[in-house]
Order: structure tokens, then C-alpha cells, then sequence
């Protein structure tokens, strides 16, 4: 199983751009099939659903420590650092710090990847102007799984299909030409009245250590991610946003207790269910629902999310409001920074 997960994340990282992981991942998927240190090393999570994604969490602890100047002969490969990205060179250095690793790369597989991609907020900002558009409201953002929240500012980037635009005029975080065939209702504009998340383990994107821990679950060879993560970084610096360490059925309990009337609230998700269990899910199911029971046309309820289709080729938008509980496909989309295929 730990040579198919690696086989498999190699074919998604060359589906998502990144030819220097796909690489890599293949000679970690022939160590592993040989009973090398990748088998060792993953052995433990053997069996796992591939969502937890064990693999990535191990490579987020590798990049990290390149980024942080702790393997100078990896950093010689990696394109983050200015390497030459050549994986197959990169490979017996990564295999020596694997078969003896340190305390920094066996606790680093225990965190969830917390990639917090920028790029979604371009598939993500046609479901937050749908609702302001038919609600005529403000809207209250709620974020579960968060990590540092930078998409929880997604109305500071800007957006750009053609003449139409949405967005900070200024802002270095931009999206151009990403929408195939039709944009969003970029001339609707919104106004965010709340912003808030959850994750449990959230980063403080106004600290300087955030920089490492978010760019490491970046695939190396990716630099316009890369980018527009530096640059989000720097606006998430001059707009605080509060990010609770809690785990996400009980927070969202409690921020669905009331309806907060003369807004829209809106709880979204990109790329986190996944990471929940069957009863974690349910909960959440089961607390939006009952929120959903107490909307109102003052006090609408939104669940906007962003999650891989079945199959887990691209992901889909979707939205469910209340009052009523209808529920559409808004859009289709990649995972990073890809076309958006606007459905409404």
C-alpha cells in the first residue's frame, strides 16, 4: 500500500503541475516497494484512507527543512531554493536523511498537510458573490480548517476575467483569465462583515515562522504558488483575522448557536473534508442543518465548499442555503492556482 499511495501521489503531482514531485515520488514509490526507508518510515500509517495524506505530510517536512537552511544538499535540487530541479538527483541525498531521520521529520507526520492555497480563493470568490448577490446582505465568513486564514481575506485579492473584475484594484495577489467561458458575478461586489476560522493546529500568519510552515506543503517547483502565497502572506499581515484552535464540530456548534440577523453567514471549506472522520462529518452535517432551521430571509445560512469530485480528479463548488436547503453545483475546479469552470 505505501508504494501504491506514492505511486499515486506521483501521478497527482504531474496532474497538478509539479513534474519535479511526480519524479521524486517515483523513487520513493521503487524504495518503498524495496522495503528502503520510505517503507520504514511509513509503515506505521500503512492502511490509512489516502485523504490523510501521509505521503505529503512527510515531503512538507523534508521541504522544510530545505527551506529553513537545514539540508543545503537538497536545497542544490530543490527549484524553491534555487536548485536545478533534478529529482533523480535530489533522490540518494533525500533517501540518506530518510533512513535515519530526525525528530523534526517523524513529528512533521503528525500534522495534516495545511497547504491554506491561495489559488482556491479564485474558484471560492464566485460562491461568495452569489450569495451577496441574492441575500443583498453582508456576509459573516466561517472557515473550518483554516490553517493561517488567507483565504478567509479573499476580498483583498483581485480578480479578472476579460473587463470584469472584483476585488482590491492594488492587490499583489491577482487572478487573471482563470474562468473558462463565463466569470462569476464579479459586478455584484460583496462586503465582509466577519471573518473568522478554526484549525487544530492554526498559524498565525502575521508571524514570521508562518512563512516557512505554509510555503513547505508548496510543491517546490511551483513558483507562481509560491507568489501568490509571499504575497498573501504580506496582506494577511495588515489584516488580523482570528483563527481558533479547536477542533471543527465544536466550534461550529458554537458559531451556529443564533442567527446573527442583517447578514449572510457563510461557512466554507476547501480541501478539509477529507481530513474528518465519518462522525466528524456528520456533525457537521448534523449542526448546519439545525442552523439551516433557524435562517431566516434576515438571517440566511450558507455552506460553500470546495472539495475534491468522486474519483478526486478536480474538485467541485458547491453551495447549499437556507432557508430551503438547495443545494448547486457552482463550479468546477482544480485544486492550486487552475481554470475555474463558472456552471450558474
Amino acid at each position: 500500500m505505501t508504494e501504491g499511495d506514492c505511486r499515486w501521489w506521483a501521478r497527482s503531482a504531474r496532474a497538478n503541475g509539479s513534474a519535479f514531485y511526480g519524479d521524486l515520488l517515483d523513487h520513493m514509490a521503487e524504495d518503498a516497494d524495496a522495503s528502503g526507508p520510505v517503507a520504514r518510515l511509513l509503515a506505521p500509517y500503512d492502511g490509512k484512507p489516502w485523504g490523510e495524506a501521509y505521503v505529503l505530510r512527510l515531503l512538507g517536512g523534508v521541504h522544510r527543512r530545505v527551506l529553513a537552511g537545514s539540508a543545503p544538499e537538497l536545497a542544490r535540487h530543490y527549484p524553491s531554493t534555487g536548485g536545478d530541479g533534478d529529482a533523480s538527483a535530489a533522490w540518494p541525498v533525500l533517501r540518506v536523511l530518510l533512513d535515519d531521520p530526525p525528530d523534526d521529520l517523524v513529528e512533521a507526520m503528525a500534522r495534516p498537510p495545511q497547504t491554506n492555497e491561495v489559488g482556491r480563493s479564485a474558484a471560492m470568490v464566485g460562491g461568495f458573490l452569489l450569495v451577496a448577490r441574492e441575500t443583498g446582505l453582508g456576509l459573516r465568513v466561517l472557515e473550518l480548517g483554516s490553517s493561517a486564514g488567507l483565504n478567509l481575506r479573499f476580498d483583498r485579492y483581485r480578480y479578472e476575467e476579460g473587463d470584469d473584475g472584483f476585488g482590491d484594484p492594488a492587490s499583489r495577489v491577482r487572478f487573471r483569465g482563470l474562468w473558462d467561458g463565463r466569470p462569476p458575478p464579479f459586478a455584484t461586489g460583496c462586503r465582509v462583515v466577519e471573518r473568522r476560522g478554526c484549525d487544530r493546529h492554526p498559524i498565525d500568519a502575521t508571524r514570521p515562522e508562518a512563512r516557512v510552515a505554509l510555503l513547505s506543503f508548496v510543491w517546490p517547483d511551483q513558483t507562481e504558488r509560491f507568489a501568490l502565497l509571499a504575497a498573501a502572506l504580506e496582506i494577511a499581515r495588515d489584516l488580523p483575522v482570528t483563527i481558533d484552535r479547536q477542533e471543527i464540530p465544536a466550534w461550529l456548534e458554537t458559531v451556529l448557536t443564533e442567527p446573527v440577523p442583517g447578514a449572510a453567514t457563510v461557512v466554507f471549506h476547501s480541501t478539509v473534508w477529507q481530513y474528518l472522520n465519518r462522525d466528524e462529518r456528520a456533525a457537521v452535517i448534523r449542526t448546519l442543518e439545525g442552523a439551516g432551521e433557524r435562517a431566516g430571509p434576515d438571517a440566511p445560512l450558507g455552506w460553500l465548499r470546495l472539495e475534491a469530485a468522486p474519483g478526486g480528479a478536480h474538485a467541485e463548488l458547491r453551495l447549499t442555503m437556507w432557508p430551503g436547503g438547495e443545494e448547486r453545483l457552482l463550479a468546477l475546479a482544480g485544486f492550486h492556482v487552475n481554470p475555474v469552470k463558472w456552471l450558474v
